[in-house]
């Protein structure tokens, strides 16, 4: 008795690995510096491709959508698609190269918790999508003027953004079972859902049949929130777009849970 008492009160629960998640975090964002150079030119140049084209060829028969300038209304769409293409090409292969190397198992038995893991992983791939925003609301801002009405709400909206589609990444790079495969959702489904969910006008000018199917795409409540933020105009209710976000959020978070606890296509 007085063995398991002792045994009892020296028990301690398991500490955050703060360190563990510090490594993975590292060792990602360093992965991105190693090509800085072109992570960074590839954005600028391919958002002033955007104003060239879109602002020279569209904006100057379209002068303004919902009173703001054509030029100032596509700027959240390009943050938006560079977001999620770049949040889930960035997760994607964080976690499925240790699949692919061999070294995941090396991963799973290190003292670091599967909340330390994801933390790691998608804190980084958030991070680099994050600055890749930040980098073309800048270049953005040497072509068009940009006004932002809601500052706190549009970081609040940019960050959670890049976590929820890093954990949508983090699920494809445990799914896929070859590079191919890592490119499918990204390039067949997100693109075309980005072009068509509003980030380069608004569905409000959309006749009302196309306009109905258009909300059942979820990218346009993402654009539309974050649009907000910039100008206060919304295709679809702020708090209607807000619950969305978070709860697509939720989601992803429940099943990246669920992948850990049953070992889906980590252990075999």
């Amino acid at each position: 008795m007085s063995g398991a008492g002792s045994d009892t009160a020296t028990f301690k629960p398991p500490r955050f690995n703060k360190h563990g998640v510090w490594a993975i975090y590292k060792f990602e964002v360093a992965r991105a510096t190693r090509t800085l150079i072109q992570s960074l030119v590839t954005p600028v140049i391919t958002t002033s491709l955007y104003f060239i084209v879109f602002g020279s060829a569209i904006g100057s028969r379209m002068q303004s959508v919902s009173g703001v300038p054509y030029g100032a209304f596509i700027v959240p769409g390009l943050m938006m698609l560079t977001l999620f293409t770049e949040s889930i090409a960035n997760a994607s292969f964080g976690i499925f190269y240790p699949k692919f190397a061999g070294t995941i198992f090396e991963l799973l038995s290190a003292p670091v918790s599967p909340l330390e893991i994801v933390m790691g992983y998608v804190g980084a791939a958030a991070s680099k999508s994050i600055v890749l925003g930040t980098v073309i609301l800048a270049t953005s801002s040497l072509f068009v003027s940009i006004h932002i009405m809601h500052p706190a709400a549009m970081i609040m909206l940019l960050c959670l953004t890049a976590v929820t589609f890093s954990l949508f990444g983090f699920i494809i790079g445990i799914w896929a079972e070859g590079w191919e495969q890592i490119q499918i959702i990204p390039a067949l489904i997100m693109t075309p859902l980005t072009f068509l969910g509003g980030a380069f006008y608004s569905i409000d000018i959309l006749p009302p049949t196309w306009r109905t199917f258009s909300l059942f795409n979820p990218v346009v409540y993402l654009i539309s929130a974050f649009r907000w933020s910039f100008y206060g105009t919304t295709d679809v209710g702020i708090g209607t777009s807000l619950t969305f976000t978070i709860g697509l959020l939720a989601l992803c978070a429940c099943a990246v849970a669920w992948i850990f606890k049953t070992g889906y296509r980590l252990k075999s």
